[in-house]
């Protein structure tokens, strides 16, 4: 295997798409290192597992000595990325978007190494702009090609709204490409259009084209819908030890590989010879306990996973969580939540609702092994949890 091939396996890793993978093996052949460009908008104070596959990328290549720019949107935050979103979005206030972006810059760097990475703000380039750029700015790209999104599309037919400032937030994000004149550019799927509005400015600016990667985005806990705070299933990186660790033995089996797969340094010889193992019979729970070490030792340390490992077993009396939990999957109907005693019942833990708040009362209900003792407890519609009745009865619970 040539360094070429090498090299592209590792940047094949987990990815969705190289555009254009030819590109960017001329550009890896020419021994220079590449300016690799990923962008966040600090919309919400901390980051979650989702948002680091993009940042695990970002380290790879950065441990093949490309350049990383580590780009917070404090500029595109306050217009608001409107991309997969059926209604206009409310821009943040700078207020906000300062004080994210601040919590950004420590989080990042339990990634990335702090001495081979730059930290860039678009409202650099962005800020500078008069009024009269921003309109030749926005000259560049057309309605026609900005209504080929997809969710511009949905909006457009259905007849709703769309406002003018939304089109400029991929024309920004592509102009920030322009700006730091990027190699290659890192993405989620959902980014795919904005990423190659980049590519088209570059062209436009006389630049090179940068090469556009895109990442899968990361199932939140419940397995179905992408990582997100407002869906209450994610892992944040800035959690306790304790509460990561639960929650990533929550996950089912199967969405433990896809979690290996995108949030795993370990080399993926290593991790196909753990799904062998699994198939000759390894308790996948064993399995799940190295990925949520793994994890946790990155954001925390190896002690911190070691006890929260022990803490979690010692919550479930040594043993006493069994191999196989059935999944069961539960609609809370839109009503905002469910209350215990009827997703106990509906979910066969107990014959009945008042057989529900019996076992409650007598301290026999676990939610992640924790006692429940209040008989009113509404749970939340997007929780993925393990609930217990007794010694024997469990279920993983995923509530929509």
């Amino acid at each position: 295997m040539s360094v070429t091939e090498s090299v592209l396996a590792e940047i094949r890793r987990g990815a969705d798409e190289i555009l254009l993978e030819d590109e960017l093996i001329e550009r890896l052949k020419i021994g220079k290192p590449l300016r690799i460009k990923a962008g966040f908008d600090p919309t919400a104070p901390d980051l979650h597992l989702g948002h680091t596959v993009l940042l695990n990328k970002m380290r790879q290549l950065q441990d093949l000595g490309h350049e990383i720019c580590f780009l917070i949107g404090d500029f595109t935050g306050m217009i608001g990325d409107p991309t997969g979103k059926n209604v206009t979005r409310k821009p943040l206030s700078p207020e906000q978007i300062k004080a994210n972006a601040r919590t950004y810059e420590e989080q990042v760097f339990k990634i990335l190494d702090p001495d081979k990475t730059r930290i860039m703000f678009n409202s650099k380039w962005m800020g500078a702009m008069s009024a009269a750029d921003l309109v030749q700015l926005a000259s560049r790209y057309t309605v026609a090609r900005m209504l080929e999104r997809d969710d511009f599309s949905k909006r457009y037919k259905s007849g709703q709204s769309i406002a003018i400032h939304e089109f400029l937030y991929p024309v920004v994000q592509g102009y920030d490409s322009v700006a730091m004149e990027a190699d290659m550019e890192l993405g989620g799927t959902d980014q795919k259009f904005n990423l190659l509005v980049g590519r088209e400015l570059q062209k436009q600016y006389g630049q090179k084209p940068q090469v556009v990667l895109t990442m899968p985005l990361l199932e939140g806990l419940d397995g179905v819908k992408k990582m997100s705070k407002s869906l209450d299933n994610y892992i944040g990186i800035s959690e306790a030890p304790g509460e990561m660790f639960g929650k990533l033995m929550s996950i089912s089996d199967e969405l433990m590989w896809r979690y290996f797969e995108l949030l795993s340094f370990r080399p993926l010889a290593e991790i196909a010879e753990l799904k062998e193992a699994v198939a000759a019979g390894r308790n996948p729970r064993d399995v799940k306990f190295e990925l949520a070490r793994e994890i946790i030792a990155r954001f925390h340390d190896e002690a911190s996973a070691e006890q929260a490992q022990a803490e979690f077993i010692a919550r479930f009396q040594k043993g006493a969580l069994p191999e196989e939990i059935p999944e069961v999957e539960l609609d809370s109907a839109g009503t905002g939540g469910m209350p215990i005693a009827n997703l106990l019942k509906e979910a066969g833990l107990t014959a009945s609702t008042s057989d529900a708040l019996r076992m409650i009362r007598q301290g026999a209900v676990k939610i992640e092994g924790e006692k429940v003792s209040e008989p009113k407890l509404v749970v939340d519609p997007g929780s993925h949890r393990i609930y217990q009745v007794g010694k024997r009865r469990f279920a993983r619970v995923n509530l929509k």
